[in-house]
């Protein structure tokens, strides 16, 4: 499969990208150069023929979420709304069928940790810039989708934690565990316009339910991942 990875610059599309590059052919983006063994494209994700250009043959783009808090506010968001926009309307343009787009539990914060906070459960975004940057990439995401232009897959991830770590969150999701989620949703059998997926390890008082369909019985059949989290000792 040939999969376009934003963001190229940034720590866990790195690790994406050395992972997946493996089984698929890797397209790797970022509007700053970077030295990669793996094909590179640098773009700005602008509205012109250089983005169509950019997601042409692809199969999959996995969109990440995640801003350079180096950035300005202003700057962030842009990417977020924007370029998000940019990428999802050259995206529908050539016909790519599946977008990816990796958000954060950070959008659920806002539940006490007591709750069992499912993908049925509305975001409580916050005013922090990063958390608002998930809120309204998802935004756009959700409205492509809304009118069919493309099938998009949520993936709300935990926060990223290394083996080693000494301090464990509640909501942490291990590089390893979210690889395999990722991986997962390139090829899973979903909904065909929008799907929603909380994505955390197996943890002690693990905050968040992952593979809970964020529609009711009623409306669509119950739909799986396939995502299964590590159990470590």
């Amino acid at each position: 499969m040939r999969v376009l990875i934003t963001s190229a610059a940034s720590d866990l599309p790195q690790e994406l990208a050395a992972a997946l590059s493996n089984n698929h052919e890797i397209r790797l983006t970022d509007k700053q150069d970077i030295s990669s063994d793996l094909e590179f494209v640098r773009s700005d994700l602008g509205h012109g023929p250089e983005t169509n250009d950019l997601v042409r043959g692809v199969d999959a783009i996995i969109h990440y979420g995640g801003v350079d808090p180096s950035d300005s506010a202003s700057s962030q968001l842009d990417f977020q709304m924007r370029c998000t926009y940019n990428l999802l309307w050259a995206a529908s343009e050539e016909s790519v069928p599946r977008f990816i787009y990796l958000s954060s539990l950070t959008l659920m914060g806002g539940y006490d940790e007591d709750l069992a906070v499912t993908e049925r459960w509305k975001p409580l975004p916050t005013t922090d810039t990063q958390v608002l940057c998930y809120h309204l990439g998802e935004f756009v995401c959700r409205e492509f989708s809304r009118e069919a232009k493309i099938q998009v897959v949520f993936l709300r991830l935990g926060e990223i934690t290394r083996d080693h770590s000494e301090t464990i969150s509640s909501s942490a999701l291990y590089t390893d565990d979210a690889v395999q989620a990722v991986d997962k949703a390139l090829s899973a059998e979903l909904s065909g316009w929008l799907d929603i997926f909380h994505i955390q390890s197996a943890v002690p008082d693990q905050r968040y339910l992952s593979g809970q369909p964020w529609w009711t019985a009623d409306e669509l059949p119950s739909l799986d991942l396939g995502y299964r989290p590590r159990i470590r000792s």
